[in-house]
């Protein structure tokens, strides 16, 4: 690896605490960089790259090749990841200014997230399947899908999740979210529904981390897959699209049924900030593109509140 990258490896690894999602993203994006740098180069490219070769043409370069092949959202993303490394330059004395500074992303296009209505939502938890043979997974994918809609957490928390980050509190319980997005923890409530859930395939788990050997086995875990080791992202996104399948709710990804939390809560009157906290967003502005209101709940919220707004038309 070039020493500049992984100079900004170690810092998004030990200073910055990025995901390893985030990681690999953003030395994706650097390596594409570098790479166009040296096409630029020629047989000046032998050597390791220096700051001085990362100039602003070759950055505007790099850029504009970027343009018909990626969304906006993406060009956007690959020049934070540059600004981010130049900063580090800068910070470590190697560049006297970033040669970015003046560039500007794309404009995105305005994208709403995908959500189910409550009707699909409810055919979607309520139908837990009719498969005898595979009881404890049935289980575990009704329980799984209770906490990502029941709480709002995203895919990659709820399958990290342990035992020992659920705990009971009256009809519903509490999850512990640890390390979350930004290496944040926090806690969020489950309603009865989503715990009568776990209780019911924490039975089930027991028996399945029994029938495997305790060294290939993970007894931490909450969801376990069927040879006892912790539910992978991929494998419990599988899951979803087989019960979409089963329920003939129209195809989305698990992510949507955080977006479906966040608007049906947004739906029923509660606060932003109080939403902001259960998904555990930095910002408001983020809370604010997850959660959409529907067009009854601004129409009560008018008829509730505009002095003119029930007075009758003659």
């Amino acid at each position: 690896m070039e020493p500049l990258l992984e100079l900004f490896r170690q810092h998004l690894a030990s200073e910055k605490r990025a995901s390893a999602h985030t990681l690999r993203a953003y030395l994706t994006d650097l390596e594409e960089l570098f790479a166009h740098a040296r096409s630029l180069l020629g047989d000046g490219a032998a050597q390791a790259l220096t700051p001085a070769d990362l100039s602003t043409p070759v950055c505007r370069s790099y850029l504009a090749s970027l343009h018909g092949r990626n969304d906006p959202a993406t060009v956007g993303r690959k020049l934070s990841a540059m600004k981010t490394f130049f900063r580090l330059l800068l910070r470590r004395k190697l560049l006297s200014g970033s040669p970015v500074a003046g560039l500007r992303g794309p404009k995105r296009r305005p994208h709403l997230p995908a959500f189910l209505g409550k009707d699909e939502a409810s055919r979607l938890l309520e139908s837990g399947g009719d498969d005898a043979v595979q009881t404890t997974e049935n289980a575990r994918d009704q329980a799984l899908l209770e906490v990502l809609y029941g709480a709002g957490l995203r895919i990659s928390e709820a399958c990290h999740l342990d035992l020992s980050d659920v705990v009971p509190d009256g009809a519903g319980a509490r999850i512990t979210v640890r390390q979350g997005k930004g290496r944040k923890d926090r806690i969020v409530p489950l309603g009865s529904k989503g715990w009568e859930a776990i209780q019911a395939y924490l039975p089930l788990r027991d028996t399945l981390l029994a029938d495997h050997a305790a060294g290939s086995a993970d007894g931490q875990a909450l969801f376990l897959s069927r040879r006892g080791r912790r539910l992978c992202d991929r494998e419990a996104r599988r899951k979803l699209d087989r019960r979409e399948l089963l329920t003939s709710v129209r195809r989305v990804s698990p992510h949507a049924l955080r977006h479906s939390f966040a608007t049906h809560l947004l739906g029923e009157g509660a606060d932003l900030r109080s939403i902001q906290e259960l998904l555990g967003h930095a910002s408001l502005r983020t809370t604010q593109c997850y959660a959409q209101v529907d067009i009854d709940h601004l129409m009560a919220v008018y008829d509730r509140s505009h002095p003119r707004a029930l007075l009758k038309t003659r």
